[in-house]
C-alpha cells in the first residue's frame, strides 16, 4: 500500500505569540477548548501532542529543569 504525502498546513503567530490551532490539527489530535497540549521538543523538531489530564496535576512538573545528571550527583548525599 503506498504511503499517503503528508498534508501541510500553516499558522500565523500573534503579537502576543499566540496561534490558532487549524481544524485539521485539532480533529487529528481530538483537543477542543480546555484541552492541554504537550510539545515535545528534540533534536528532529517540536512535536505538539494532546497533554495527559494528570500532567497539570504533578506538583513537581515545575522544577523539572532540575533534574539532570548533574543535579543527581550534586544532591545525591543529602
Amino acid at each position: 500500500m503506498p504511503q499517503s504525502k503528508p498534508k501541510t498546513v500553516y499558522s500565523k503567530m500573534s503579537v502576543k505569540s499566540q496561534t490558532v490551532l487549524p481544524r485539521e490539527v485539532r480533529d487529528r489530535l481530538r483537543v477542543g477548548p480546555g484541552d492541554r497540549l504537550r510539545y515535545v521538543i528534540d533534536d528532529s523538531g517540536v512535536r505538539i501532542e494532546k497533554g495527559a489530564a494528570h500532567e497539570e496535576d504533578d506538583p513537581f512538573a515545575t522544577f523539572a529543569e532540575w533534574s539532570g545528571e548533574a543535579d543527581e550527583e550534586a544532591y545525591a548525599d543529602l
